[in-house]
């Protein structure tokens, strides 16, 4: 059973941020979703252990969220502790320049991981750079754009599993496929502190370069003025999502300020004051429609925040 008073006190004790009846649509990109009791922050890994052996010994529904940029939040909010790494968690990056490895905190920004590849002149992360997400979130969904995934760059992770184990795991033990990683089914529950990368040593200037390539192209075809999740629905096998929905005559389709964006059919965009439900009524549609025209199935890509199952056992 959640007590607020108790779990404000056992925060401020331990200096975690804590933020009461927090409006979640300031929490993800797609600006969308109500509130939840309590928005909590550790700064380190102590911190998160203390947060979740209480949360799990008081079987709390909770949530670990990173920029919110594949999520979705219902408009009724989430009934229980939403956890948001802070401090050293959403900060920490070291560059080992002779192994060509970066090692970065689950909660840091992946554009600074990008530039920070960039100043140590190392390649292989020029594709994520403009993915609106956290490294931690870039391994859990296996991030990925321009014909490159974080899988493929990706050594090792370090974290605390369903029992709150630290552990590193190597990429190779992780799972991952298309926008897919153990996280998702055979370790949902664990945290993911931090995540390191192998690259590859290369010319800063060319690798500028490619980066503002990319973003360019990003900005040109992407309808990056309205909030979103990027791309609405995941690939199809043996086509693509923007191809069908296009085909399909279904851009422009609106209900309320959800819509099915006009200058690239792959998003779904909030124009302003959109809720969850008018976002699913689209999606909805579309997934209808694109079945009925084509055959193919479009799947949901941002995942919609709701309680988990209680990991203490």
């Amino acid at each position: 059973m959640l007590d607020i008073q108790e779990l404000a006190m056992i925060c401020r004790q331990h200096g975690i941020g804590c933020l009461l009846n927090e409006k979640l649509s300031s929490h993800v990109t797609f600006r969308v979703g109500g509130e939840c009791p309590a928005l909590l922050t550790p700064n380190n890994v102590s911190d998160t252990k203390l947060i979740l052996q209480y949360l799990r010994a008081n079987q709390i529904p909770h949530a670990l969220i990173g920029r919110g940029s594949n999520l979705l939040v219902p408009d009724q909010g989430y009934p229980g502790v939403v956890v948001k790494l802070g401090g050293e968690l959403a900060n920490k990056i070291q560059t080992d320049a002779e192994r060509c490895t970066i090692t970065a905190a689950a909660g840091l920004n992946l554009k600074k991981l990008c530039v920070a590849a960039l100043q140590a002149s190392l390649t292989g992360l020029e594709f994520a750079y403009g993915i609106p997400g956290t490294v931690g979130g870039a391994v859990y969904m296996n991030a990925g754009a321009y014909d490159g995934e974080f899988s493929g760059v990706l050594e090792r992770v370090r974290i605390l599993d369903s029992r709150l184990n630290d552990l590193v795991l190597s990429a190779k033990d992780l799972n991952m496929s298309y926008r897919h990683s153990a996280f998702m089914a055979e370790l949902r529950g664990a945290v993911i502190l931090s995540a390191t990368v192998k690259l590859t040593p290369g010319n800063a200037e060319e690798i500028r370069a490619k980066m503002q390539d990319l973003l360019g192209r990003r900005q040109t075809k992407q309808p990056l003025e309205y909030p979103s999740a990027g791309s609405t629905f995941k690939r199809p096998a043996g086509s693509y999502a923007s191809k069908l929905i296009d085909e399909c005559g279904l851009k422009g389709y609106r209900v309320g300020d959800a819509q099915v964006s006009t200058k690239y059919a792959g998003f779904v965009i909030n124009r302003g004051n959109a809720t969850y439900a008018e976002i699913i009524a689209v999606c909805k549609h579309v997934q209808e429609v694109v079945e009925a025209q084509t055959g193919y199935h479009l799947e949901l890509e941002p995942e919609i925040l709701a309680p988990q199952p209680n990991f203490s056992e």
